[in-house]
């Protein structure tokens, strides 16, 4: 046993030469690499890298000569044309479209055609009327009586006027829903398909301020169209000559601006309220 383990001895002492040659090498490699970097980190320092430099401006008879020859260019009359039509088109659509929106929001709040056109300030064609009467009234009156104002008004031909709307001027569903609770001819009645009574609607504090409305209702028949939008209107629009206020029934109102004074004014109205 001493002779075999004598014998495994010289392997042992011939494997450290090799170890010490192995780490030697990759010192001289690891040296040699180190040298590389460092020539190639001086060379890049030395290299001067050029600054960018922006492209010089034309001169000024190179651009007029360019301005020039784009005012010179002809447009092609079928693209024109092709353009003209692509925007009619487009605007013809967006008014559709705005249409289809207005609808739809006055089928949501439960209104019809009449009582939309009113909160927009639009009055229906074909009224032909010199004086217009015109019942100023307020949001804070009981329903039932705007709603008994708004089947004589519709008889008459006249127009329910609101210095405001509920909830202030910004706020439109309050004044709409109170609009279709006054203009349903079925109280009862719900939703998009209930009948609306023909009567004009508007919000216009100007027509009080210009006839000095200080309490309601108050009537006054208004030569022309009350309904106009403010940008159509100013403060020397045609107005009543009287003003008729106190709680009672548009027939008596409108009798009370005969006596007044306003016979041939009152006249139409009074005919059609009697011939219903």
């Amino acid at each position: 046993m001493a002779r075999a383990a004598g014998a495994n001895e010289p392997p042992a002492a011939t494997e450290q030469p090799q170890r010490k040659d192995a780490r030697e090498r990759i010192q001289e490699q690891g040296e040699a690499a180190m040298e590389r970097v460092k020539r190639a980190a001086g060379k890049a320092k030395a290299t001067a890298v050029p600054s960018p430099a922006l492209p010089a401006r034309p001169d000024a008879a190179a651009q007029r000569r360019a301005f020039e020859g784009l005012k010179a260019r002809r447009n092609d009359p079928d693209m024109e044309k092709r353009a003209q039509a692509d925007i009619a088109a487009a605007r013809e659509r967006l008014a559709a479209e705005r249409d289809a929106a207005s609808r739809r929001v006055a089928q949501a709040l439960g209104l019809e055609q009449p009582e939309a056109a009113a909160l927009a300030g639009v009055v229906s064609p074909g009224t032909g009327k010199n004086w217009v009467p015109v019942l100023f009234v307020s949001t804070s009156m009981p329903i039932e009586t705007l709603r008994t104002y708004a089947g004589q008004l519709e008889r008459a031909g006249g127009v329910m006027a609101f210095r405001g709307m509920p909830g202030g001027m910004r706020q439109v569903a309050p004044m709409a829903k109170l609009s279709a609770a006054i203009l349903r001819r079925d109280p009862g009645c719900e939703g998009p398909a209930c009948a609306m009574r023909d009567v004009q609607l508007i919000v216009d504090p100007l027509v009080f301020r210009q006839h000095g409305v200080a309490r309601v209702p108050a009537l006054a028949m208004i030569p022309g169209d009350p309904t106009l939008p403010y940008c159509e209107r100013n403060e020397a629009s045609p107005r009543s000559a009287h003003l008729v206020q106190g709680d009672a029934a548009l027939p008596g109102l409108l009798e009370e601006y005969g006596r007044l004074g306003g016979r041939e004014e009152v006249r139409d109205a009074l005919a059609h309220l009697a011939r219903r």
